[in-house]
């Protein structure tokens, strides 16, 4: 099939990154949705196989597990939570009805939206996710974290210049008034401290590790040959990269470009833009929290764009159930 999808795109499907589960939202969806259990048992026998350990225990288990608690205790369940839970609500959304024109990833989320256009099986994904926290955690000197500072990517490119550290770099384009910042912990303490005097707020991103930073090149090659042995198959929808701020191409070597991941940053706010230039009208959430239907809104505001969120609690309700409704009143479900 093309890779570009034809003119009109009105429907595209966002698949978060770190910081994209919700526990709660997950375990309520999870008792009307059927797909969420079918999802999750996929996932399971993966994780039994490389971790002993079902990850739906450690979900929907007698210990209510959020994402704090999976960064402390499971870290590799953490990423693998998130890719599941944008799975099993991009599967909620099509058995719904909704046809999505397009898909795209934050991140993490690209692998959750190239399985979901069918370049791997779901249990391949599974693999991906947990071969690229092995050799991240492999990696001498990733003790790192990743700061959202409320600054422009160009202000915030300044303020690294003052730090000068090669291994500081800005991970994430947000939007124009937050850029995410990736390196060392230590360096990144000064980075927060340089930020504070300058009135610039910053705020810690919960992840494992820290990623889109020169620090994890020498994982690239490792975790490309790895993905290079699984089956990759043809596109059924276009995926837009915020990365290779393109879409995938059927020649693509996805275990290549995956692995440039490690290194390069997210521009999602220019993905954003490109997407609402070429006709996306309705932005939909696949997956936990709210983030990125937040950084939609913020990147479109004024335009008639809609974001919508599905696996999250917003006052007290799950946002899934207003996002279906929406949907079906705009003959989108």
């Amino acid at each position: 099939m093309s890779s570009n999808p034809s003119p009109g795109v009105t429907t595209a499907f966002l698949f978060p990154g770190q910081g994209g589960f919700d526990g709660e939202a997950l375990r309520r969806a999870k008792e009307r949705h059927p797909q969420i259990g079918r999802v999750f048992e996929r996932l399971d026998t993966v994780t039994e196989e490389l971790y002993g350990s079902s990850v739906s225990e450690v979900l929907f288990g007698e210990r209510k597990a959020d994402l704090r608690d999976l960064l402390d205790n499971d870290p590799w369940a953490s990423q693998v939570a998130i890719y599941g839970a944008g799975l099993a609500a991009h599967e909620i959304l099509t058995a719904q009805g909704v046809a999505p024109d397009v898909l795209a990833g934050h991140s993490l989320g690209e692998i959750t939206a190239l399985v979901a256009a069918g370049a791997f099986s779901v249990e391949d994904g599974v693999r991906i996710v947990a071969r690229r926290v092995a050799v991240i955690e492999r990696q001498s000197g990733v003790d790192g974290r990743m700061v959202a500072l409320a600054a422009s990517a160009e202000r915030t490119r300044k303020l690294l210049e003052l730090v000068d550290e090669p291994l500081l770099a800005v991970a994430t384009e947000n939007h124009d008034e937050q850029t995410v910042v990736s390196g060392p912990a230590a360096i990144l303490d000064r980075v927060v401290a340089i930020a504070g005097q300058l009135d610039v707020g910053a705020i810690e991103i919960d992840t494992p590790f820290p990623f889109h930073t020169p620090a994890l090149a020498p994982a690239a090659p490792e975790f490309a040959a790895y993905v290079r042995k699984l089956d990759q198959r043809p596109l059924n929808r276009p995926v837009y990269s915020p990365i290779l701020q393109r879409y995938y191409e059927p020649g693509d070597d996805l275990a290549e470009l995956l692995a440039e991941h490690f290194t390069r940053p997210v521009r999602f706010a220019a993905a954003v833009r490109h997407l609402r230039e070429t006709g996306a009208e309705v932005f939909v959430e696949a997956g936990g929290r709210a983030a990125l239907s937040k950084l939609v809104a913020k990147v479109t505001d004024g335009s008639a764009v809609r974001s919508l969120p599905t696996l999250a609690v917003t006052g007290g309700r799950l946002a899934l159930d207003g996002t279906l409704d929406a949907l079906r009143e705009a003959g989108l479900a």
